[in-house]
């Protein structure tokens, strides 16, 4: 049975707002994607001094194990939008825009006779960094951009849903609620990031607890995007970003995100505390939602989780 709905206000003068109570806990879902640096180190918290700077890696973060959030092996496809979704950015046919994944890291990109997309290496598990340059300036008043990957597969039922017979021949299939260009939420993976923005980043953290209150590294989160994407986000140490411990979503985007909360080795879920002016309390395996919005200005809304 679920429980109450709550609703509060954070701390800090943040206009966050707890929405959901819990629910039944969701499956993991694997795999993952995140914006980098050529060489696969994060900086800035995603945020970039140049669109070309921007490179997007696949599978596990820096510094996590090559098993964590690995993609599956086989053939993805990769856009940039603003935001929303709404407006593609990238500009060259999506047959330009595809990379290859095997034992959870990205290999390299499809060659297709010479438009596909320049390539870095990553300093963990050699693994490939792809360039998402061209795309257009985002239309996002803060410089705020959305890369998406999806499974080849997918990318081509989402644009035959257009009508469109082979989508890598074209740059857009088209736009509706639920298929952003041939991109389908629930089979796709994004990473938001900003270009020449100094403002100070939205973010969302969650800490892993043990008995004694330290931080545990290597337990994961599902996070829901406010696109309804999910993507694994899981603790580790990174000091280039300024993560020490936690897992971490970054420039996090107004709407309702959701976090799934699941037992898994290392963690069997306890108390799962949302730190808002008046802190809610859950307990046990479960998903809850946060409504951000454009009154929360900048900052960092922490989550703790106490695993038994």
């Amino acid at each position: 049975m679920k429980r109450a709905l709550f609703k509060g206000v954070c701390g800090l003068g943040l206009a966050v707002v707890l929405l959901l109570c819990s629910s039944p806990a969701q499956a993991l879902v694997s795999g993952a994607i995140f914006t980098t640096l050529p060489d696969g180190s994060a900086v800035n918290f995603n945020i970039y001094p140049s669109k070309d700077s921007v490179y997007l890696d696949g599978g596990p973060p820096p510094g996590a194990p090559q098993t964590a959030a690995g993609l599956p092996d086989g053939t993805y496809v990769f856009q940039v939008t603003d935001p929303s979704g709404k407006t593609l950015l990238s500009t060259d046919p999506a047959n330009c825009r595809q990379f290859t994944v095997a034992n959870g890291i990205i290999t390299g990109v499809v060659n297709v006779g010479g438009c596909q997309h320049v390539t870095g290496l990553d300093i963990d598990h050699g693994a490939k960094t792809v360039q998402l340059m061209p795309y257009l300036d985002t239309p996002n008043n803060g410089g705020e951009y959305k890369a998406w990957a999806t499974p080849l597969q997918n990318y081509l039922d989402g644009c035959e849903a257009f009508g469109v017979a082979n989508g890598l021949s074209v740059v857009d299939c088209g736009y509706t609620g639920g298929d952003d260009h041939g991109f389908v939420p629930g089979f796709s993976k994004t990473d938001n990031f900003k270009v020449k923005n100094n403002a100070v980043n939205r973010e969302i953290d969650t800490h892993f607890l043990d008995a004694q209150g330290n931080e545990i590294t290597g337990i994961c989160e599902i996070w829901g995007d406010s696109l309804g994407v999910l993507n694994p986000r899981c603790s580790l140490n990174n000091f280039a970003i300024g993560v020490n411990g936690w897992a971490h979503v970054e420039n996090v985007e107004n709407g309702i995100h959701t976090f799934t909360f699941t037992d898994q080795p290392g963690c069997a879920v306890g108390d799962v505390t949302i730190a808002l002016s008046q802190p809610q309390y859950f307990h046990g395996p479960q998903t809850v939602s946060v409504k951000v919005t454009p009154n929360w200005k900048s900052g960092t809304l922490t989550i703790w989780v106490r695993c038994n």
